[in-house]
């Protein structure tokens, strides 16, 4: 089960709202798991954006939590970034909002966070890290890529064996200003409708 508060944050993803021409970005995403599950081989998804503290962390918690939603086994979200930084508070923040629990876990530049959306599922280790630190898969892997920098910046990822560029909007825009909670909702809500939605395709 779920977390209520994430159950009432799903109950309003609206798959309807989701445009033909987004569909067919998210489309590779959904064929590369079906294939996966089709094959009953382990799923291991790696979110990449440039400095892996924001659009790479929400959708890895998004796509685990959707994987476990809609019980599509052997998933296994990550993320990283072209480079380690931090996982920037405020996105902390806006999981918490949708009903995820969250506890920092050691401190420093980098902190570790726990992320749950179930209480009796393993947690999300949140921290920012480059996308092939050792602490993510070295093989078998689709590279999901989460912004068009590091989409652009990065024409190898070692160990991949799908590229699936689907890039969002960086809330980091609105860093600052009275705009800032508002869209890093946002954007945290349309990286969960969507992984919702490439979950919800999969057939079992």
């Amino acid at each position: 089960m779920l977390y209520p508060k994430i159950e009432n944050t799903i109950s309003s993803f609206n798959f309807e709202q989701i445009s033909e021409e987004r569909k067919s970005i998210l489309q590779p995403l959904v064929d590369f798991i079906q294939n996966k599950a089709n094959n009953k081989k382990e799923i291991r998804l790696n979110l990449i954006c440039t400095h892996n503290s924001r659009r790479s962390h929400l959708s890895q918690v998004w796509a685990q939590t959707a994987a476990f939603h809609y019980n599509i086994k052997n998933v296994f979200c990550y993320s990283g970034g072209t480079e380690a930084t931090a996982l920037f508070p405020i996105a902390a923040e806006t999981l918490v909002y949708s009903g995820f629990k969250i506890v920092k876990i050691s401190e420093g530049k980098n902190p570790v966070y726990s992320i749950k959306f179930s209480s009796n599922e393993a947690p999300i280790i949140g921290f920012s890290k480059t996308y092939d630190d050792d602490f993510n898969p070295e093989s078998e892997f689709a590279a999901i890529m989460t912004c068009s920098q590091a989409d652009g910046g990065c024409p190898f990822i070692a160990g991949a064996i799908k590229r699936i560029p689907i890039t969002f909007e960086d809330p980091k825009v609105s860093d600052g200003t009275p705009q800032q909670k508002e869209i890093y909702l946002q954007r945290s809500l349309q990286i969960g409708t969507e992984m919702f939605y490439v979950f919800s395709q999969i057939k079992r």
